[in-house]
């Protein structure tokens, strides 16, 4: 049986082997390989001339790759009539589909499934109404047409995967079968680090220097680093001074950097730079507080992570994010969320953050590799015995 799967991912071709910054390896890729015999991945592509160590191999046994045009800004959107000609050929000589939205390349892949009596599931991994809300005055004006988009294709889906658990499911509802299954998934945890993280909070001098981490690009504002930056300028004036707020991640750091002068906390901002993924989890060893403070989420990787190290940890009210926190420490994503920045900042004594170590620690063992591929793969199965038996 030959699974055609599409998502807007770039893969890059080196030497006839392709390869992901990471959000498609080989081995998420054979999630699909293990089930279905033939595996096609529509998606966009561009050849390189060599290997950065960003990348991971994405190749593998019965995974083959089509390339589609980009076709996503006016400047490239003439290329739209080539990119329909390549999916739907791509889906006559598929027997299922999976499309990863919100993506314009899985847009493409459902309307032709549906047109040609296919049969499909969707992988519902973000809300773009988040997405394009709080991208820019454009985004704005797209954000009621995608929302309506993706909500519109789910609701019809007569299979569909989530990503969180109750967030995207209540905003964009099926009337067909579905399950929940995170894109993250964790395989090594340890109680010793439970342990370790525990004695270094017991560890801390009285009001001593807190730091705060996050990791996402320093250059796209919806990430929030800016609110957390304000909020450290705000308790700067109350005569609280004692958190330095490190970021991990790449991108033009110029944006934040005003933030910070214009409220006084340079001296309290570091910007760490982007870091290979397995330097991230020493990196969480030092750090003190997590926060995600992001404005567009599915169900955040970063965050999981560092409750997996048992730090304690805050969020925005995005998606998925109160799915994984305490309620006392989510603030809003309105004017005042500033203010209840503070005020969560205020309340980290030794107490409450050994709760949360112990609380966030327990939460994140839900996100155990074997448990969630195992309902992914559960899933899956069902699709192809159900399509086996049309």
């Amino acid at each position: 049986m030959k699974l055609l799967f599409a998502h807007d991912h770039v893969f890059y071709k080196y030497n006839k082997q392709y390869y992901s910054t990471g959000g498609l390896s080989k081995e998420m890729l054979e999630r699909y390989s293990n089930i279905f015999e033939e595996v096609v991945v529509v998606s966009r592509q561009k050849e390189v001339e060599s290997l950065e160590n960003k990348l991971t191999l994405a190749s593998t046994d019965r995974v083959t790759f089509i390339r589609v045009p980009d076709f996503k800004s006016a400047r490239t959107y003439i290329k739209i009539a080539e990119a329909k000609t390549i999916v739907k050929k791509a889906v006559k000589n598929s027997d299922v589909v999976i499309a990863r939205l919100p993506s314009s390349i899985g847009d493409l892949v459902v309307d032709a499934a549906i047109k040609n009596s296919k049969p499909y599931l969707i992988e519902v991994v973000a809300c773009p109404w988040d997405a394009y809300w709080n991208h820019s005055i454009k985004g704005k004006l797209l954000a009621p047409f995608m929302y309506f988009s993706l909500k519109w294709k789910v609701i019809k889906s007569p299979y569909t995967i989530y990503v969180t658990n109750n967030f995207l499911q209540r905003r964009y509802p099926t009337k067909g079968k579905s399950t929940n299954c995170s894109n993250v998934a964790l395989t090594e945890f340890d109680d010793q680090v439970l342990a370790r993280r525990l004695g270094r909070i017991e560890g801390m001098p009285n009001n001593s220097k807190l730091t705060i981490g996050t990791t996402a690009a320093v250059n796209v504002k919806y990430k929030g680093q800016q609110y957390i930056i304000e909020a450290l300028g705000q308790l700067k004036k109350q005569g609280i001074d004692n958190f330095e707020y490190q970021l991990v991640g790449g991108g033009e750091q110029k944006y934040l950097t005003k933030v910070a002068e214009k409220y006084d906390v340079v001296n309290q901002v570091k910007f760490i730079g982007v870091m290979p993924h397995n330097k991230v989890f020493e990196w969480l060893e030092t750090v003190d507080l997590y926060v995600q403070p992001s404005r567009q989420e599915g169900l955040p990787r970063a965050l999981i992570e560092a409750m997996s190290r048992g730090i304690p940890s805050f969020g925005a009210r995005t998606a998925g994010i109160p799915e994984l926190l305490d309620e006392k420490f989510i603030f809003s994503n309105t004017k005042d969320n500033i203010k209840q920045i503070c005020t969560i900042l205020k309340c980290f004594d030794k107490t409450v953050m050994k709760e949360q170590a112990i609380q966030n620690y327990n939460e994140a063992l839900k996100y155990d590799k074997q448990i969630i591929e195992k309902r992914r793969y559960d899933f899956l199965e069902q699709l192809r015995n159900e399509i086996d038996v049309l």
